[in-house]
Formats: C-alpha cells, structure tokens, sequence
C-alpha cells in the first residue's frame, strides 16, 4: 500500500511467507531506500467467506452489501469470491427462501458481485444498512475514502464495528489470487463478514474482501471500493443519486433497496437556493443603485443560508442514526 502524504510504500507480510522470503524481501527494501516500510503480521490474510448466515450459497455464506440497480433490475452488490457467476443465495441455511442468483462477478482482480433478487415486490424504496438492534443507517449516496478517515462496517459474523482507512489502492495476494485497489482498514472482520458494507456518514464506500486477525485480537480489513464496482458493473445505489460512470436513470424513481428497517427520517433533504436579480442598464445611476442593494441583500442571504443550511445537515446526520 502507498502513504502519498509519507511519499512511502509499506509491505506487509503474513504467516504464509517464510523466513528465507522474508529475508530477500528486507534486503531488497534496504537497497531501495528508506521510503520503503516492512512489516510482519502474525496471521493470514483470506478472503472472510465460510459455511455459516446472512445469505446462504453453496456450503458458505456472505454479507450482503448495498443494494444497486441497472434501471430494471435489483441486485445486491457483495464481495467476488463470495461465489462465482449462476450462484444461488438464499436467506436461510436450509435453501427454503430464495434470495436471489450471481449475474456477475470479478475475483481475483477485483472482488465483486452482483446478486439478482428474485422478488423486487417486498422491497420498499431505501438503501438501508442494518447495524443490530433494529436500527439502520440510510444510504444516500456513494464516495470515495480518504486516509485518516473514520468508517463503519456492518457484516453477518460480527456484526458493527468501527475503525479506520489506513491505505487506499492497496494490494493484496490472496492464496486464490491477487486484487488491487482496495481500501485499506483497521475495522476488524471475520469468516462469513465477506461482502458487508463500508460506509461513513450516509456515503457508501466499500464491501468486505478480506484480511487477517479477528474482532477479538483486532485486524486489518480490506474493502473493494464501490465506486469501482458500480462503474465496472454499469449499476447505482438504489435509494440515492447515481455513482460515477452508473447507469440507473434518475427517472426511473430511485429502485427499491434492502428488506432492512428504515431509520427515522426527520429532517430528510438538503434544498438549493438561488438569489437572482435584474438591473436596468439603460439607466446608471438606477442600475448602480440597483446593483448595490443587490449585492447587499445577496450577502445578506447567502449567511442565512450557509447558517440554515449548516443547521439542516446536523438534522439530517443525526436523523439518519434511526
């Protein structure tokens, strides 16, 4: 992974890697020069997927992430290796309700998927993640992370936690293959956590792919960026404005998102406003006089509308905590 502030590159390596690589490695960064940090980990870096909750497959389970649309259908977008493309989910381990099947996927390289749901009827028109309790976070649109930042992760195994973004377009080689461009993290995640979302402050970031340690010990995870995935795939969040290179139709009235409980919803919506103003230019001393009340009153509500709109976006934050 690359620290572009540091002008530094780290190299981490796990338990897999023997001594005598080991060796080679640090003496190859030693020739390179200072800018290159090695370090050791005790555990494995894999991909969280097992026999286990969430959606059920093939003897594993997964998380699922966020819910996105191509303008007609549903899907759930969760991790790659979580299974490969004509999978079948279900929400239960003995295979009674079906979830949906993998029209898509891209592991090793990347690591993502797309889930198409059976039954688009029983969704309503959020893109909500659930974080225990009864409580969900509403998704309103999708980002990009930044160093330093802090995020949550939601995940079957584990359930909600917090850290934060350490990397961003790390690399890493997993024993099924290499993926890069992921998100880098100090969020812990386990086995059956693979393909949860990431996400800060209403802003979809990332699903679960993998990394070492446990929520116990702690970790470092790894996310495929969304915005990545969604471009790739042609999708967009449901529920919310289109990602970057997405292809849902903002006409099509948002698509249905995730049989997961809403949060409340006060203070929902931040408004635009505009200040415009005609001035006569076939009169001077009119249109100067005419210019500088406008300039005066256009100061003057642009403040109320910097201090209202400030007082909106609080609102709308805390409301979406549910």
């Amino acid at each position: 992974a690359v620290d572009y502030a540091a002008n530094s590159i780290t190299v981490r390596a796990d338990s897999t890697v023997s001594a005598g690589d080991w060796s080679r490695m640090t003496g190859l960064a030693e020739e390179i020069g200072g800018f290159v940090r090695m370090e050791r980990t005790t555990g494995t870096f894999t991909t969280r997927v097992n026999g286990g909750t969430a959606v059920f497959g093939d003897q594993r389970r997964c998380t699922a992430g966020f819910n996105v649309t191509n303008g007609q259908d549903i899907f759930i977008l969760t991790a790659g290796h979580c299974g490969p493309q004509d999978s079948t989910w279900f929400r239960d381990r003995q295979g009674d309700e079906l979830v949906g099947t993998t029209t898509a996927a891209s592991f090793p390289g990347d690591d993502y998927s797309l889930v198409r749901y059976e039954d688009v009827d029983v969704l309503d028109r959020t893109n909500v993640v659930d974080i225990g309790g009864g409580r969900g976070v509403q998704i309103v649109g999708a980002g990009e992370p930044a160093v330093g930042q802090r995020v949550f992760r939601s995940g079957s195994t584990t359930g909600f936690r917090s850290g934060e973004v350490t990397a961003v377009n790390a690399t890493v080689n997993y024993p099924e293959g290499t993926v890069t461009g992921l998100i880098e993290t100090t969020v812990c995640a386990e086995p059956g956590d693979s393909g949860g979302p990431l996400f800060s402050e209403g802003l979809a970031l990332g699903v679960t792919s993998g990394g070492d340690g446990d929520c116990t010990t702690g970790g470092t995870t790894y996310f495929q960026p969304v915005t990545t995935a969604m471009e790739k795939l042609g999708v967009d969040l449901t529920g919310g404005p289109p990602a970057p290179g997405g292809a849902a139709d903002e006409s099509e009235g948002g698509a249905p998102p995730p049989p997961l409980p809403a949060p409340p919803r006060s203070g929902e919506g931040l408004g635009s406003r505009a200040v415009s103003s005609i001035v006569d230019f076939g009169s001077p001393a009119l249109g100067a006089g005419l210019i500088g009340l406008s300039l005066t009153g256009l100061l003057a509500a642009r403040w109320l509308v910097s201090a209202q709109e400030r007082r909106e976006y609080r609102d709308f934050h805390s409301a979406s905590w549910g």
